[in-house]
């Protein structure tokens, strides 16, 4: 009997003993500071690109035919390799999170900056990513409740400012319907960019941009279809492929795979401050591959840019 009541004392710490189902799941590997920023350095680089690629598809291809080609290429991209990995579908709480990502980073941003750059100039457009940082720490804030330090809210706003007198200065400051085009991509792009750094510390970055890309398919893959049909025939000039190969493989793949890895590793806040340095990089593409003249406030602007990332990843969240 003793035993009995041994054996049944002894029931309730084994029953609420945790198993090895019920323990939580392990943390991702983590990565160093320097990895993550080195790669969401590596997805600004890929997108500082995206515009004077969007110019030199421009040359052979309308608009709408460019923004839906490079997205149902790039999701047969991603389908490929979601495919030959053997994902498995994302949980149920996840696909809204990736809505919100395709219906800005692979819609609403393509769409409406190409749609800007039929009257605007690549170093115009550049106003967007200049503002891009600092509202995609905006929309984190909110969305994530991180509370950035001061200083880093005020070092992202001066080098904001920065980029923007710069960039309005070089086009006189008369708003357009390019800029309405504009405004309106960057505030699809940051909401994008939020749901994606987010999602990225669940899941890897590139199955993010993976799903979200083959989510899109049944508006991209009709689109493409009426575009080619409604907009004139493309030209293939060697422009326009190297264009539109780059915005599907390097602008919508590969270069949001590393920027979503690089948000997850080191913060979306911080990680949105490096694109801070992008409207230069596109400058200088500019110049290299459209012959545009860099204007010489440049150097002056880079200089306050740098200065500015380099507070904005010291200030302590």
């Amino acid at each position: 009997m003793r035993a009995h009541d041994s054996a049944t004392a002894s029931t309730p710490i084994a029953i609420t003993a945790p198993s090895p189902a019920a323990a939580p799941l392990p943390a991702p590997p983590a990565h160093t500071f320097g990895a993550g920023a080195l790669l969401a350095l590596l997805g600004v680089a890929a997108f500082s690109l995206t515009f004077p690629a969007t110019a030199w598809a421009l040359e052979g291809m309308g608009p709408w035919t460019v923004v839906m080609l490079r997205s149902v290429l790039a999701a047969a991209l991603a389908g490929g390799c979601l495919a030959a990995c053997r994902v498995r579908l994302p949980a149920r709480r996840q696909w809204a999170g990736i809505a919100v990502v395709a219906a800005g980073v692979v819609l609403g941003f393509p769409l409406l900056t190409t749609l800007a750059l039929r009257t605007s100039t690549t170093s115009h457009a550049a106003v967007v990513v200049g503002l891009l940082p600092l509202t995609t720490a905006a929309y984190s804030a909110v969305r994530t409740g991180s509370r950035p330090s001061r200083t880093f809210w005020l070092a992202a706003l001066v080098g904001a400012a920065a980029v923007i007198a710069f960039a309005v200065q070089q086009s006189g400051g008369a708003p357009s319907t390019g800029d309405l085009y504009l405004f309106a991509a960057l505030v699809l792009c940051a909401a994008g960019y939020g749901e994606g750094g987010r999602l990225a510390r669940r899941m890897p970055g590139w199955q993010v941009i993976g799903w979200a890309l083959v989510l899109s398919l049944p508006v991209t893959a009709p689109g493409a279809v009426l575009a080619l049909n409604a907009e004139p025939a493309p030209q293939l000039t060697g422009h326009a492929v190297a264009g539109l190969l780059w915005l599907t493989a390097g602008s919508t793949f590969l270069g949001m795979v590393v920027w979503y890895r690089g948000m997850a590793a080191i913060g979306i806040s911080r990680a949105s401050q490096l694109q801070l340095a992008q409207p230069l990089l596109t400058l200088v593409w500019s110049v290299v591959l459209l012959g545009e003249r860099l204007p010489p406030a440049a150097p002056l602007t880079a200089l306050a840019v740098l200065a500015c990332i380099v507070v904005t990843q010291r200030a302590r969240s």
